[in-house]
């Protein structure tokens, strides 16, 4: 075979441009799980596109399986194996993607339509395929190298957290599709890297890299284009006959469309009063990856067309309150910036996460909107509302939680974003920077039966109470449409002068009445008719003295949304699925949260597909190791506790460090970047310790500080938050960084300590099952933080880490080595 060395050579020495090899083709392998996230995102929905990638990566799963069991056979070919592995790796990442494209999977019919499991069963296959071949050469490094595993694994983490952070970069400069260039180009470069002291006639792997290289680069761009499935609502919306794309962006927070609609003009007026005679001006359609229409409302010089701004819900608190100082929260194509001048506020903050939109407004259609951004009094700023909120002195007569700014229409798989704006950290905050007197209006699309009005009602009166408010039902104000509902609170109890503007303009518009003080029940139901006044109803439950044990017995969880569980669109309650079921036919399955289902699917596949692939070389092992089954009980124990602990705890500090530094993408490159550079010097630390029991006293250490630290930030992370919630975005971002390096490092630790102890088929085994417990940790994390909140995820996962201490496997033996041939 064409090796330098031989295997037991190997273990002695591991060659650097193997480690660099190995640190490319991880860097590949994680920003292809992260640009898969988008791709599908654009697809289907964010939610599902993780559901597909979290079982794609079962590939690393089926590469322990494919270790263990060919091993003997694998390991004199190590040099081949790897770089074959690296090359399919780099054509695998293209190709895989585009096939899994093509395949006429529809999630919508997913529950019907006893066809589409097959065509979901073999997109999991597809895009399997680069994982696997990824995992096999760097499962095949580890086990051939383990006795320098801590070399390589060092290699595969710190790979991982550069590729992520490269990626992320990336996504800033081009479109997600012409990042597939890189992401297989770093499995090409792997394999160029590695061949000069793998194989002995290294030409042929060479010519063969720069090859793929030189195709990645003439592929033509239309051939990796990424459209939107037929259901989503762009692709509605350019069904329209005359309807065409005008304008796209793209960046890690999506890709935004701009449609234009010539011949049927788009109407965007979300609880439009069905009295209005006003007919909006020209709009353009704006789409978030093809989901969450908004629109950029063209300037008109006749007043009446913008009429329509006084005549929806989201209106409410101009007439009540006449605001002069207004906050925007999610600002969007700028509907809301344009309400609040037609009511004539003198100053409008407007925030907007993703900058991409106000590029849009001060660019090409800066004209279009009469510039909008441009217009005295308003002030255009790019972040999250928490973050500028927190950081602000002012206060204001009115803050606007826009539509444009919700985690969108409820129920779906939107039930699994995580929504910090909607919490009852983030009410109390934005009741901190009212006027006296001033109102927070919170506009939200009508559900029936009533789910996300409840909760926000639920939210709002946890937030007065914890905030010292004796009576919230005395602060709030409630109204709805046949499409929306707007809920006001005021700081300091509700006027009659109020009600009394409440009840001309809901007269007016023909909105019905949910909640005032005092309130009767014969004023509710009056012009959008239900079978009974549901939402008034909930409204008086939740504002009454039995509040806990009615949210108890609702069918539907509207639990108050919190930072640590803040899933505020799950409402999912598993004693609806039944009745939901019973009446599919009816159309009772609308009423259920596909996302929390979706999660649910994913983690049952999972661990069907895990324990598929861990009891098929388990059986093999316990024929050939009779005297060590106990041992094989530790293997499976050890990896799959610390593959299930890493990810929780990556998990939960992602969600901290996004509530810290307010910013999604940096939060998710800083917190890879470190936990996997920090663990990857950690591996490296733990390798330089020699095996047997001193192998264990630096395991008691590392898991020990593990411990410490975890507990200590569980602790200390919130009055730290508060404490420096005014400093500069930068000193934030180093300074969650530097806390968290040092709980990473020692993470990196437990894999490496315990794959030195193991012969090869014990090593082989444990590299899958620490794949498979990785890929059930992400959805496992998100499902129990639901339930429980990421503090119990946070405690699970530290006390899987206490329990490695007890489980530490010392089974090493060279008794069945291959040799090389």
């Amino acid at each position: 075979m064409p090796l330098y060395h031989s295997p037991a050579t190997m273990n002695d020495a591991v060659p650097r441009r193997l480690v660099l090899s190995v640190a490319t083709l991880s860097g590949g392998v994680l920003a292809n799980e992260i640009l898969l996230t988008r791709l599908f995102a654009i697809i289907h929905s964010y939610h599902f596109a993780s559901m597909m990638l979290s079982l794609a990566l079962l590939g690393f799963g089926m590469s322990g399986t494919c270790l263990a069991l060919g091993r003997r056979w694998l390991m004199p070919r190590f040099g081949v194996v790897y770089l074959a592995n690296a090359l399919l790796f780099g054509v695998l990442a293209i190709a895989a993607p585009l096939l899994a494209r093509s395949l006429p999977f529809n999630v919508e019919e997913l529950l019907w339509n006893p066809v589409e499991p097959l065509w979901l069963l073999l997109t999991y296959l597809v895009l399997t395929l680069p994982f696997l071949c990824a995992a096999n050469a760097i499962g095949l490094a580890l086990i051939v190298y383990r006795a320098r595993a801590g070399r390589i694994y060092a290699a595969d983490l710190a790979g991982a957290g550069l590729g992520s952070a490269v990626l992320l970069g990336l996504l800033y400069l081009v479109p997600p599709e012409s990042a597939l260039r890189v992401v297989a180009g770093s499995g090409l470069a792997a394999a160029l890297l590695a061949a000069g002291v793998l194989a002995a006639s290294a030409i042929r792997w060479h010519v063969a890299s720069l090859a793929g290289i030189g195709l990645l680069i003439l592929l033509p761009g239309k051939w990796l284009r990424i459209e939107p499935g037929p259901y989503k609502p762009l692709s509605q919306a350019l069904q329209v006959q005359g309807a065409r794309l005008i304008a796209e962006r793209n960046g890690p927070m999506g890709r935004i469309s701009v449609v234009e609609s010539a011949r049927v003009p788009l109407r965007y007026a979300p609880g439009l009063s069905l009295h209005s005679a006003a007919e909006p001006p020209t709009q353009l359609g704006i789409f978030t990856d093809g989901d969450n229409m908004d629109a950029i409302t063209a300037t008109t010089a006749d007043p009446q067309r913008l009429a329509f701004l006084e005549q929806t819900t989201a209106a409410l608190a101009y007439p009540i309150a006449s605001p002069q100082s207004v906050l925007i929260v999610g600002a969007g194509g700028g509907l809301e910036i344009s309400r609040a001048l037609r009511f004539r506020a003198t100053h409008i903050d407007a925030i907007e996460i993703n900058a991409q939109h106000w590029q849009l407004l001060r660019e090409e259609f800066r004209d279009y909107s009469g510039r909008l951004l441009e217009q005295p009094g308003v002030a255009a700023h790019v972040g999250d509302a928490r973050g500028f909120v927190s950081a602000s002195n002012r206060h204001y007569d009115l803050i606007q939680l826009s539509l444009a700014g919700s985690a969108g229409a409820g129920g779906g798989l939107g039930g699994l974003n995580e929504d910090y704006l909607d919490t009852v950290e983030a009410f109390r905050l934005y009741l901190a920077h009212l006027e006296p007197d001033g109102w927070l209006s919170i506009t939200r699309w009508v559900q029936v039966p009533p789910r996300d009005a409840l909760k926000l009602i639920a939210t709002m009166v946890r937030a007065l109470k914890q905030a010292g408010v004796r009576d919230p039902a005395q602060r709030l104000l409630m109204i709805r449409s046949w499409q929306t509902t707007t809920l006001l609170v005021r700081n300091g109890a509700v006027t009659t002068v109020d009600i009394a503007r409440l009840r001309a303009f809901s007269d007016a518009q023909g909105f019905d009445l949910v909640w005032y003080p005092d309130m009767v029940a014969a004023e509710a139901n009056r012009y959008h008719e239900l079978s009974q006044p549901w939402f008034y109803e909930g409204a008086r439950a939740l504002l009454g003295t039995d509040w806990t044990g009615f949210v108890a017995a609702y069918p539907f969880d509207i639990r108050p949304a919190t930072d640590d569980r803040p899933y505020f669109q799950n409402f999912f309650r598993w004693s609806s699925l039944a009745e939901a079921w019973k009446s599919r036919g009816r159309g009772g399955m609308a009423l259920l949260e596909m996302g929390y289902l979706v999660l649910a699917a994913t983690i049952v596949q999972a661990l069907a597909a895990g324990i598929a692939l861990v009891v098929l070389p388990l059986l093999v092992l316990r024929r050939q190791r009779q005297a060590r089954r106990a041992q094989l009980g530790r293997v499976l124990a050890y990896f799959g506790a610390i593959g299930l602990g890493f990810l929780f705890i990556e998990i939960v500090f992602l969600q901290k460090v996004l509530l810290f530094v307010h910013q999604p993408t940096l939060a998710l490159g800083l917190v890879l970047a470190v936990f996997l550079v920090a663990g990857g010097a950690g591996s490296a630390w733990a390798g330089r310790s020699p095996s047997g029991p001193a192998a264990r006293r630096r395991l008691r250490l590392a898991v020990s500080a593990i411990l410490v630290l975890g507990t200590a930030y569980a602790l200390t992370y919130s009055a730290l938050l508060e404490a420096l919630v005014g400093s500069a975005l930068l000193l934030k971002a180093c300074l969650a960084a530097l806390l968290l390096a040092p709980l990473a490092f020692f993470m990196g630790a437990p894999f490496p300590l315990a794959m030195r102890e193991l012969d090869a088929a014990l090593a082989a085994w444990g590299w899958g099952i620490n794949g498979c417990a990785s890929v059930v940790s992400a959805p496992l994390a998100t499902l129990l933080a639901i339930d429980c909140g990421l503090t119990a995820v946070l405690g699970i996962a530290l006390a899987l880490y206490a329990g490695v201490l007890m489980l530490f496997p010392m089974a090493r033996s060279s008794a069945d080595e291959p040799r090389a041939v």
